[in-house]
């Protein structure tokens, strides 16, 4: 990357323990080192970090998804994030492919945080100039922070997997009716057909289809979800898919968190193929099952570092 008449500096990306592949993939995208800084736990689980080189005056990005461990990389983002405010950076900006606890968005039961908001605080309490994240749970989540927030979207990265699958006769399916905007727009850019699951939450994790609204019956469907989680919700609907007289099934998933059970399920299930995009680790996920395919999201966060940091447009990427 060449060098900027930045008002904020040199730029330095540096990056957590969480996802150090996808740090790295966006220095090579945008043709900068590797910022160096140290991060370790002490013998009680303390949080340690220390910069090993001058930011004074510099336009920082950190990148750390507040993915498993969620508690331990939050903290660890929290704990970075003071260290560069306090080494006089220019500006800070986190950096979240992967926003923990977005799911925790609202009250939607009595006595119950809303904990999207509390870590929001957080973030911007320890010192975060800017935030850039990709795929929200709710999009609402960015007025929950006091500092400018850029919410990319990995649905271009999605569309062209998509595309080069050349799937016939495709609907695209939202798991829940939360995701029938992502669902619809990802149909119509593909001229695709749309359904969508009525879904019942029982539980945490736990979730029972109810009905389809749509044409399934003889196509090729492919579910649509922002998390994979414990593929409870996948598996469901692709039971419910199946039931009603889906051809082949597939899947794309912007967040594989794929935690718990999610890889079993997955492999014991009819799904032929699932897509996920690295916003959170996913390479040893793709060891354990030839179901799975990753997307990189490295050249649309490198591509939106780079615009923030010379104050050009990045509504381009909000596709």
């Amino acid at each position: 990357m060449k060098a900027s008449n930045s008002i904020y500096g040199e730029i330095k990306i540096f990056g957590g323990r969480a996802h150090p592949s996808l740090t790295r993939e966006i220095c090579e995208y945008l043709g900068v080192q590797q910022g160096r800084s140290t991060a370790y736990n002490f013998s009680d689980g303390e949080t340690f970090c220390q910069i090993e080189e001058n930011v004074r005056g510099s336009d920082v990005f950190i990148v750390q998804p507040t993915c498993r461990p969620v508690n331990e990389n939050l903290m660890e983002l929290l704990v970075m994030l003071d260290a560069f405010k306090r080494s006089s950076a220019s500006r800070v900006t986190a950096v979240l492919p992967y926003y923990g606890y977005a799911r925790q968005d609202k009250k939607d039961a009595p006595r119950v945080p809303i904990t999207s908001k509390l870590v929001a605080d957080l973030i911007s309490a320890a010192g975060a100039d800017r935030v850039l994240t990709m795929d929200l749970h709710a999009p609402q989540i960015q007025g929950f922070f006091d500092v400018p927030v850029d919410h990319l979207f990995a649905a271009p990265v999605l569309l062209e997997a998509i595309r080069n699958l050349e799937i016939p006769e495709l609907v695209i399916v939202s798991p829940d009716a939360g995701g029938v905007e992502r669902a619809r727009a990802i149909a119509k850019r593909l001229e695709a057909g749309l359904a969508i699951i009525d879904k019942r939450r029982t539980a945490p994790n736990v979730a029972e289809v109810m009905n389809i609204i749509g044409e399934v019956e003889g196509k090729s469907t492919l579910i649509l979800d922002d998390i994979i989680d414990t593929a409870g919700t996948l598996t469901k609907t692709v039971e419910a898919l199946r039931q009603k007289g889906a051809r082949r099934i597939l899947a794309a998933g912007v967040h594989g968190i794929l935690s718990g059970p999610a890889m079993e399920r997955i492999d014991k299930s009819p799904l032929e193929l699932v897509l996920v995009t690295n916003t959170t680790p996913v390479d040893d996920k793709l060891q354990r099952s030839s179901k799975l395919r990753a997307l990189s999201v490295a050249p649309l966060l490198g591509e939106a570092i780079r615009r923030i940091h010379e104050n050009s447009s990045v509504s381009s990427l909000f596709v």
